[in-house]
């Protein structure tokens, strides 16, 4: 077993610079430790993506996206030397098992191993293979839970290759969900009674797909994904009016488009992504002995188009609001707020990562 990169679950030392590598940007963040709160917004920034450098997950072109890198590296001003990234979480098998408890880390990774060859339909040399234990499993006494991941080599060499030609040394590796399930367990630690006893699903909203997260108590307890997403909306610009799709992705967050924009296409995406997301709460109800959503979050790029929050709290009767990863942080004088508001809801993956920093 390899010890970096294969260490999807490691924990990093100081300073680190969070990645996150999308279809469409690259991202990134980095956090200090604050005076008045326990992390501070230091800086961070997002950089626009060639077409087809990264396609369903799979890094197609190292160049470009190292480039993409090395600027965003450049525009926020970061001197982080230290990175953690996230591999997709369709380029990575996970799975819970059950290990004796009281076991050295060295019996721990003969087992896992041993375990992983029954789960993973590869050779287990072209994986990467890394596991977590949870804690006392509560099926069996003298047991504990693991979490084992493993995931190609290639996939996560072609990561490693990125970040080390933009200069940097990556020493985590985590897995998407993870990473922003970390950032969401941040916020949720802000509600009241820090969420106890509340269900809370999160839309994050990418190019392509809408990953839905359902949380309770910390724990995940539903999660799905369907082909929605901004894409939709980027490809309806660029037909009705001659766009190119970088243009059409830079207007889309400018708002500078004609009068007909909203009417045409603005509000028929809006109801699309509302009615989608109010399917996935009820496949979430029939799937599961849950009942009720007492909180929605929406995250991702597309989530701060104007009026989606509203239509999806009207169409679920659910409170709906737009997620921030930076709840109860400090912000540096270098941050723009204004800015920051539109752009937090797409940094929850890079928050995630960057605060690995913390990890105890």
């Amino acid at each position: 077993m390899a010890v970096i990169p294969s260490n999807l679950f490691r924990r990093a030392a100081p300073p680190l610079v969070g990645i996150d590598l999308s279809a469409s940007s690259v991202k990134v963040v980095e956090l200090q430790k604050g005076q008045r709160a326990s992390m501070r917004l230091e800086r961070y920034a997002i950089e626009p993506l060639e077409r087809g450098a990264i396609v369903d997950g799979n890094i197609e072109k190292a160049e470009a996206v190292a480039d993409a890198l090395q600027r965003a590296l450049r525009k926020c001003g970061s001197r982080a030397r230290e990175a953690a990234l996230a591999l997709p979480s369709g380029a990575v098998i996970t799975k819970k098992i059950m290990l004796p408890a009281g076991l050295r880390e060295e019996d721990y990774e003969i087992q896992v191993e041993t375990e992983a060859s029954q789960y993973i339909p590869f050779p287990i040399e072209e994986v990467n293979l890394d596991f977590q234990v949870l804690g006392p499993a509560s099926a069996a006494e003298e047991e504990v839970d693991v979490l084992l991941a493993a995931s190609r080599k290639e996939k996560v060499d072609d990561r490693v290759a990125v970040a080390e030609m933009a200069g940097l040394r990556p020493v985590v590796m985590d897995v998407e969900p993870y990473a922003l399930r970390a950032a969401v367990d941040h916020v949720v630690e802000f509600l009241p009674n820090k969420g106890q006893g509340q269900i809370i699903a999160v839309f994050s909203i990418g190019q392509t797909i809408t990953y839905l997260t359902v949380v309770l108590n910390r724990q995940t307890i539903f999660e799905r994904e369907q082909v929605f997403g901004g894409q939709q909306l980027t490809q309806d610009l660029v037909r009705l009016y001659g766009l190119t799709p970088e243009e059409a992705e830079l207007k889309k967050r400018t708002g500078d488009l004609p009068d007909n924009y909203q009417r045409d296409l603005l509000q028929p995406f809006v109801e699309q992504a509302a009615t989608d997301i109010g399917r996935a709460l009820q496949f979430f109800f029939t799937s599961t002995p849950y009942t009720r959503v007492d909180q929605i979050y929406l995250a991702g790029g597309s989530s701060v188009v104007q009026g989606l929050a509203e239509a999806v709290a009207q169409r679920t009767q659910v409170p709906a609001e737009i997620l921030s990863p930076f709840q109860g942080m400090e912000l540096a004088g270098t941050v723009r707020e204004r800015q920051l508001r539109a752009d937090a809801p797409s940094l929850l993956v890079a928050t995630g990562l960057a605060m690995r920093r913390f990890d105890a």
